[in-house]
């Protein structure tokens, strides 16, 4: 199964379109931590996190996860920890995944920078909400309404094409 980046506004998978926004500064193949752009290239998909005090749990065959006030996602390059979650009372340079905003309510992970982390090379890559389609800082962001279609439609066997 494949979700593929159409345009720079529209996923499809299968018969399924679904609007979404990429990075502000558009798409790379040799992406940098904090240029804003999205990651082009074929990924896996990995993990669901979700705010269980503002949605209920999805409905997917994926592996999920809680958002927990200490959760992170490491974006300091030159730690050990670099594009992996972390608990942000133990590590320096981090995104926290509990925020006041609905933007982290769901996410779902784009193993890019992944497997075999490159320092500097891009971290946090994600599918995340948005109600308004702004640009993101890299990520992929959808309506919760699709973005929970989205994620009971794949399965771990899923990867997304973003040219």
């Amino acid at each position: 199964m494949l979700i593929r980046l159409k345009n720079k506004d529209t996923l499809e998978l299968g018969d399924f379109s679904f609007k979404c926004s990429i990075g502000k500064n558009g798409l790379k193949k040799n992406k940098i931590e904090g240029d804003q752009c999205t990651p082009k290239g074929t990924f896996q998909i990995g993990h669901i996190y979700y705010r269980s005090d503002r949605i209920i749990k999805p409905v997917t065959s994926l592996k999920i996860k809680k958002i927990k006030q200490n959760l992170g996602w490491c974006n300091n390059s030159k730690s050990k920890f670099y594009n992996k979650e972390v608990n942000i009372q133990k590590v320096n340079g981090f995104e926290k995944l509990y925020r006041r905003d609905n933007k982290y309510d769901i996410i779902l992970v784009i193993k890019y920078n992944y497997t075999k982390v490159v320092p500097n090379r891009g971290s946090a890559i994600f599918f995340h909400l948005t109600k308004n389609y702004e640009p993101t800082a890299g990520c992929l962001a959808m309506q919760k309404k699709d973005l929970l279609i989205l994620v009971k439609l794949i399965n771990h066997k899923t990867k997304i094409k973003i040219n």
